[in-house]
């Protein structure tokens, strides 16, 4: 049900999911006013093993022709200084000085939202991949090296309720925001997130068969599971900013299989990497850090300029807002 892609920006099969060398963690980042939010980020991209390996390869810098700003020679040039350089503090002054070209809501000098800034820095370096290539087919454009590594794909399922006829539509997803208003884990949120849902009243949809607006079934579920599989959970209870502060349990190792539009066949195991954790009694104020696993297998709670040595124990009991699992 899904268009083939007319060109190939980057074969899945170049991709290379582990570590190519081992390493202590590198440095941490200097906080620029309010800047954590941006932070956090950074550093879990730059423990995102794929993502770090191309980086670290300089192929795409070594081929952009973009003029001006271009997320992706920014983010290669910050990973080579995290990695590489024998620093303990790196000052991430080019992230920052380009703020307004990653996303127009943010302000140096004003805080702003982890999640936020991951869905806009993974647009900046999508557009950085697709530079000259705006008139691509939009599957072709699902196949740069930023959707092979994050990309996914949603299957959306409208049943009729009336005639049973079934209809079937596939999106693109680089992320995934989940409802924990109620659930208490994140395998009971993912249940809920490809649970049927009924469509009536002012949300009747028009059935193509009957064509008429009919009460009808509408489950989503994952197509096809990305090689880094991220998740958003949403604590923010409403839009005066109030927070959902409990403890959603997650597991170190997830089995993507149960929430697939095809549940048959081997477990689809990810192994968490990284996660960021909001402190703070609002969504609109507060602070956030992170824990990621460096390429020496061992995990790190990495807060602004310092990066301490931790346990996976420590690491699976914290307030999680965003959680990185990676095939």
């Amino acid at each position: 049900g899904m268009a083939l892609p007319q060109r190939i920006l980057f074969p899945l099969e170049e991709i290379c999911m582990d570590w190519q060398q081992r390493q202590r963690p590198g440095a941490g980042l200097c906080n620029l006013g309010s800047t954590c939010y941006i932070n956090v980020i950074l550093q879990c991209l730059t423990y995102t093993p794929p993502l770090a390996n191309y980086l670290l390869s300089r192929d795409h810098s070594q081929l952009c022709h973009q003029q001006g700003f271009c997320m992706m020679c920014i983010m290669e040039a910050h990973v080579r200084k995290v990695l590489r350089s024998s620093a303990n503090v790196i000052w991430p002054r080019a992230v920052v000085r380009d703020l307004k070209f990653i996303g127009e809501e943010f302000e140096p000098d004003m805080a702003g939202d982890a999640y936020e800034f991951l869905r806009c820095a993974l647009e900046a370096m999508q557009r950085a991949c697709l530079s000259g290539s705006s008139d691509m087919d939009i599957s072709s454009q699902t196949t740069t090296i930023i959707h092979q590594i994050f990309g996914g794909f949603l299957k959306y399922r409208v049943t009729c309720l009336r005639c049973q006829a079934v209809s079937d539509s596939y999106k693109a997803f680089l992320h995934v925001l989940l409802d924990i208003k109620a659930p208490s884990s994140l395998t009971t949120a993912l249940e809920d997130f490809v649970t049927p849902k009924k469509l009536d009243g002012k949300y009747c949809l028009k059935c193509s068969k009957c064509e008429k607006k009919v009460t009808s079934s509408k489950r989503v579920t994952v197509y096809r599971v990305p090689k880094v599989f991220t998740v958003c959970l949403e604590r923010a209870a409403d839009h005066t900013g109030k927070k959902i502060s409990k403890i959603v349990e997650y597991p170190e190792y997830l089995d993507l299989r149960p929430y697939m539009s095809d549940t048959a066949g081997e477990p689809l195991l990810c192994s968490l990497y990284a996660i960021v954790v909001h402190s703070g009694d609002t969504c609109l104020e507060g602070h956030f850090f992170c824990y990621t696993k460096a390429s020496n297998g061992l995990w790190y709670k990495m807060d602004d300029e310092s990066v301490d040595n931790c346990g996976i124990h420590a690491v699976l009991r914290q307030q999680a807002y965003l959680l990185f699992y990676a095939r």
